[in-house]
């Protein structure tokens, strides 16, 4: 009866050799052996040994097997059970003991230790640990440094211990962590044993105790022992990084994700209650970040990046590899970095203890530090401040906030500017504000939190009342620190309010100290006491009205390619509610609704049984249908017949008859015609449920008004809603769902009710209270114009019809901007507003009238339809995209323009030949070569067809323009202008991400999604990015509000208020023009009617203060919109282009004078008939 393992060598390494059974079980007399042996071949009876003392395992391996064995079925210590009647002996377990330690191969030591770990389960159970010295040889074998198999056999069967023992015996964790000190120290020792086969056998034992540890026995047990080595740090380096190394796995563990309902639960109890502890983590692990060993330097450092994981905190994950840095590399200047980082944020998520935990100990540094700059200090009590206000914790607030509280005091006292120290008086008074009453008590209506006293007191009541624990020699020093190791794992749980898991946590570490079924009364005792109080303080759920019709009731996760967007979530809806949908852009409102839309959403109803449709921007109309036909031809409504079609049509404004609306083009429609159009064949569907995805974008004040009133008339139908505007949310909902960590919360109501259950939700309120920030870049000078409030584009009696049209849709329009210029452009649905854009910008050439802008002028331009622009990129990064765009230093899309297209008689012009009057004759233009200034414009170096470079001549702007090449000036001034833009920028990848990191785009998104994959309001960041590249001096936007969600809006605001050039807007949202316009061009009727010297709103931006900078240059603004300056808008649009020239030195006026006698030697040599040159040297004095 033989098995081939291996065998201790002289040096302590086994080799292979056979082993036999008996010696694993010394213990069984030799006539079961023999009997044994009669009838069973060797390999059976090698089997059947080891089903006699527990569950058989499999050979793993030939060496040593130091991942977790194959599970087994568990022997749970219960009432049902069956124990062995006679307990084993000491010299029994001593016998185990010793054919552990002896045992010649690491399989059989490993056998045997699972013998011995049965053995124990189904006899004394826990008490046999100690009572018969198990872990006592354990301590002493590991600490053997002579043998090194007697090393590996105790780690072998620690091994053994922790991956039975937690689970059969959860009460066997108190002695493996807490009693005497625990054992993991030993296993984590023993990492860095020389011998390799001790080293895996202590990553398995290690790794079996992971995996067999609740939560909560993670938090209450393990993390303290690991505090607790790494504390001490007299072990060796390889010990540290065993022990950072599962503190990182525990944080990674407790990351959300896609998994089971319940294992997902799971993480959230692991990463709630780790996150309380982060405030005494993340000093242990930043000490080993600067440990001199590099692997412990390198391990601590990918433990923290773990830990930070369990912020949640939207604000400030951004910054995250930030603040690592610094942490790695403390010095003055990556603190002021990270303090400048985080005085950049705008916090709106409530600040919890992990976020408090990161950066109290940053913000201290920096308060404590003197020879910290006033900036750097004025940066950090702003941070304070804005940190302090969203803590609505005050027990939170009265830990962290103390170690802050006296270093802005000290700011207050000692600053040097008078700003700091009133920043620094102002942050004074939120903490106190904070942390409420001085002495700690508690303010009116504060839930006082669960303490382990409060959780000890009422266990101790109840195991009392059931008789106690059972009177066996050692339980009671057990119980001493059970209590307590029992109370901290409820108090966790009633903290998080997942009283579910009180039994968990009660019933099964009580079963070994009492008797019959007492331990589970007692954990139904101890649950129904803090359920009854959870109660108490937060009230009982609320009963859902048994009147209501429920529609949908689904459990769903969502992800979207490799990113989580909702996991285990529920959606309900009831019939007749309208359902704001409400989060940040990209949290995935839209790919919720189109999954519902398309029938992919998981557990909700078919179309067959709930008729959905789906109301977006991005439908493909045929432009060349007539509406009636584009509506009729659609196979899901062609069978209401086009009489009820009609009929539809009209009720939403699509007059009927031969010149109605309903004949029209559908190209031919405005943005908010083709909204209504969608909304028309939603009706036409007679859906039960509505998904709306922005329906008030492009929508007048008026059709906004007709979409409210349909919506609440139609009490059959339920809407889900996608919309950034506030009135109409606050006007139609019934109900908001939130995007909050992963998960849909339902508020009853609408949004004013959620925004005050919710108080971070004012964002939808106010402009500037957004969690993204929109940095534009400086528009830089325009040569010739020094004043901002001078036109730089102007438009002079124009008139545009388009064709088919009878009636113009824009007629004798006059208007003119600035840099200063803050302008909305305001009128219904179809009125031209676009049109009139489009004009400005060169986008159409108007047929009366004319259109004149500074030369080096540079637009950024967004469509109305702001996806026009990526919709041939799709498939491109926008990374890509703008590399593409500004390749080869121009704007391609400005070279796509009507205006810089050659028709087919700019064409016919450039074949003619021309006379310049310079004596050379006719000849034919072949391009541009060149620009220079001349006496208040400039003039152009011509290259001439079939002629040398060196005959190029210069050329007057204002000539070329009379001999019509005006195309070719104006594409060489857009070439100019752009590199002159363009000039500091490096169209390089890295450049180019930290372009779209400052308009909002994440650069992990801008680097590696396609445009395709991206939402509304993420394609709608890269078209801006794209237009802001090379640094325009008019930025001219149709419907900016549209796609973006309300943080996006205010950091657009915000940006807006604050860039320094020119901006000229359409939009209908009236709170977004009446914070940011004094001047307003109203379209009605194909004419513009200006309406200038207007209040703007500044008290819509949440920053907005009496006094401050932001209220300051708002009001420069208006003073100095170009509407309140007429007298310089009246100039002509010639622009001095040269400076006053200087006397000349003598040196400069022999040179000249050398420069005009040979001039007259050429005019002498040229043929006759030429004219003499001008005799003036403007080129020279340049």
């Amino acid at each position: 009866m033989t098995n081939p393992t291996a065998v201790v060598s002289p040096t302590g390494v086994r080799a292979e050799k056979k082993f036999n059974a008996k010696t694993v079980f010394p213990f069984f007399p030799q006539p079961f052996f023999a009997l044994l042996s009669a009838r069973s071949s060797p390999d059976r009876l090698t089997r059947l040994v080891f089903q006699v003392r527990g569950n058989y395992t499999e050979l793993h391996r030939q060496r040593m097997p130091h991942q977790l064995s194959p599970p087994l079925a568990p022997v749970m210590i219960s009432k049902s059970s069956v124990r062995s009647a006679v307990p084993p002996t000491q010299d029994e377990i001593s016998s185990f003991l010793d054919t552990i330690f002896t045992a010649k191969t690491s399989q059989a030591s490993l056998d045997a230790s699972y013998a011995l770990t049965n053995t124990l389960i189904n006899s004394v159970g826990f008490r046999g640990l100690q009572g018969y010295g198990v872990l006592r040889e354990i301590r002493k074998a590991a600490a053997d440094k002579k043998d090194g198999a007697k090393r590996e056999s105790a780690m072998i069967i620690l091994g053994a211990l922790f991956e039975k023992f937690p689970t059969a015996q959860p009460i066997s964790e108190v002695m493996f962590l807490l009693q005497d000190g625990g054992i993991i120290a030993p296993a984590l020792d023993a990492l860095s044993d020389k011998g390799a086969v001790v080293r895996e056998s202590a990553q398995y034992a290690l790794d079996a105790l992971f995996t067999n540890l609740r939560p909560e026995s993670m938090v209450v047990g393990l993390l303290p022992a690991l505090s607790q080595y790494l504390g001490k740090r007299t072990g060796k380096w390889q010990g540290t990084v065993g022990a950072y190394e599962l503190i990182g796995r525990m944080a990674d563990k407790a990351k959300m994700g896609m998994a089971s309902k319940e294992e997902e639960m799971l993480k959230g109890v692991l990463r709630e209650s780790m996150g309380k502890r982060l405030a005494a983590l993340i000093p242990i692990v930043e000490s080993g970040m600067h440990d001199l060993k590099a692997e412990v330097a390198k391990q601590a450092t990918k433990s923290m990046t773990s830990l930070t994981a369990l912020l949640s905190n939207d604000d400030v994950a951004p910054r995250i590899p930030l603040l690592i840095k610094t942490m790695q590399n403390p010095s003055t200047e990556t603190l002021q970095k990270a303090i400048h980082a985080l005085s950049q944020t705008t916090f709106v998520a409530i600040v919890t203890s992990p976020v408090l935990a990161l950066l109290t100990p940053l913000l201290e540094r920096s308060l404590n530090t003197p020879t910290t700059s006033q900036e750097v200090l004025r940066q950090t009590v702003v941070v304070v401040e804005n940190l302090t206000k969203l803590v609505h914790d005050p027990v939170e607030a009265r830990t962290f906030l103390p170690k802050l509280k006296p270093g802005v005091q000290g700011v207050k006292d000692r600053a040097s500017l008078p700003e700091v120290r009133e920043l620094a008086t102002r942050a004074v008074n939120v903490i106190k504000k904070a942390m409420g009453d001085d002495d700690g008590n508690l303010t009116n209506g504060q839930i006082a939190p669960t303490t382990t006293e409060d959780v000890l007191r009422v266990l101790e009541k109840e195991v009392k009342l059931r008789g106690g624990v059972t009177g066996q020699s050692g339980d009671n020093e057990i119980w001493s620190l059970l209590k307590l190791y029992i109370s901290e794992m409820v108090r966790e749980d009633v903290s998080l309010r997942e009283i579910k898991r009180i039994n968990l946590c009660i019933g099964p570490y009580l079963e070994q100290l009492m008797k019959d079924d007492q331990a589970h009364m007692v954990a139904d005792a101890v649950s129904k006491y803090f359920l009854d109080e959870d109660y108490r303080n937060f009230g009982q759920p609320i009963r859902e009205d048994t009147g209501e019709i429920e529609i949908v009731n689904t459990d769903f996760s969502l992800a979207y390619g490799g990113m989580l967007l909702l996991s285990h979530t529920n959606l309900r809806l009831l019939k007749g509610h309208r359902y704001g949908l409400c989060g940040r852009n990209g949290a995935g409102k839209s790919t919720l609704m189109r999954s519902i839309a398309e029938g992919k959403l998981e557990g909700f109803p078919t179309k067959d049984e709930l008729r959905t449709c789906f109301v977006e921007h991005n439908q493909g109309e045929d432009a060349d249908l007539s509406i009636l036909e584009f509506v009729a031809k659609d196979p899901e409504l062609a069978a209401a017949g086009r009489g009820r079609i009609s009929e539809v049509l009209s009720e939403v404004g699509f007059t009927a008859g031969p010149e109605g609306r309903q004949q029209q083009k559908v190209g031919s429609l405005s943005g908010g015609w083709k909204m209504k159009l969608a909304l028309a064949r939603a009706m036409l569907m007679k859906a039960d449920v509505l998904l709306l995805d922005e329906p008030t974008n492009h929508l007048d004040v008026s059709n906004v008004k007709w979409l409210q009133e349909y919506l609440k008339s139609h009490t059959e139908i339920t809407s889900l809603i996608v919309s950034h505007d506030s009135g109409f949310l606050d006007e139609v909902c019934t109900d908001i769902y939130h995007y909050e960590s992963k998960k849909l919360v339902c508020y009853p109501g609408n949004l004013a009710a959620f925004v005050r259950v919710k108080p971070e939700g004012k964002s939808y309120y106010t402009l500037s209270a957004s969690q993204v920030q929109f940095k534009f870049p400086n528009p830089g000078l325009l040569a010739g114009v020094k004043s901002n409030t001078r036109a730089i584009i102007r438009m002079t009696n124009c008139s545009y019809t388009y064709p088919g049209s009878s009636k113009p849709s824009l007629q004798d329009v006059t208007c003119a901007l600035s840099l200063s210029s803050r302008t909305a452009i305001i009128g219904a649905n179809g009125a031209g507003k676009s049109t009139l854009i489009k004009l400005l910008t060169g986008e159409t050439i108007p047929q009366i009238g004319k259109v004149e802008k500074h030369p080096n002028l540079r637009i950024g331009y967004i469509k109305q339809h702001a996806l026009e622009h990526v919709e041939m990129h799709m498939e491109k990064t926008p990374n890509q995209y703008l590399q593409w765009r500004y390749a080869n230093g121009d704007d391609r899309e400005v070279l796509m323009k009507q205006t810089r297209v050659l028709t087919p008689e700019d064409k016919a012009q450039m074949e003619k030949m021309v006379d310049i009057g310079d004596g050379k004759g006719p000849r034919k233009v072949e391009n541009l070569m060149g620009r220079q200034k001349w006496k208040k414009s400039f003039q152009y170096e011509v290259k001439w067809v079939n002629f040398l470079p060196k005959h190029n001549s210069q050329v007057s702007r204002e000539t070329l323009l009379e001999l019509g090449f005006s195309k070719l000036i104006q594409e060489f001034d857009d070439h100019e202008a752009s590199r002159e833009g363009l000039g500091f920028r490096e169209l390089a990848p890295k450049v180019i991400s930290k372009h779209f990191e400052d308009i909002g785009l994440d650069p992990e998104i801008a680097n590696h999604n396609e445009i395709s994959g991206l939402s509304g309001g993420q394609k709608v960041k890269v078209v801006l990015a794209g237009a802001m590249w090379n640094n325009p001096h008019l930025l001219v936007l149709d419907e900016p509000t549209n796609y973006l969600d309300r943080d996006s809006l205010g950091g657009l605001a915000v940006a807006i208020r604050d860039y320094k050039g020119g901006v000229v807007m359409i939009s209908h949202n009236e709170e977004f023009v009446g914070a940011l316009c004094p001047e307003q061009w109203h379209v009605a009727d194909g004419r513009v009617t200006h309406k200038g010297h207007l209040a703007v709103a500044m008290d819509r931006f949440e920053d907005s203060r009496p006094g401050s900078s932001a209220v300051s240059s708002a009001a420069a603004s208006v003073a100095s919109s170009a509407v309140n300056s007429e007298a310089e808008d009246g100039g002509d649009m010639k622009f001095k282009a040269r400076k006053k020239r200087k006397g000349l030195t003598k040196k400069q006026l022999k040179e000249q004078e050398v420069r005009r006698r040979l001039r007259h030697i050429e005019w002498l040599n040229s043929p006759k008939g030429t004219p003499h040159p001008p005799d003036s040297d403007d080129e020279g004095a340049e």
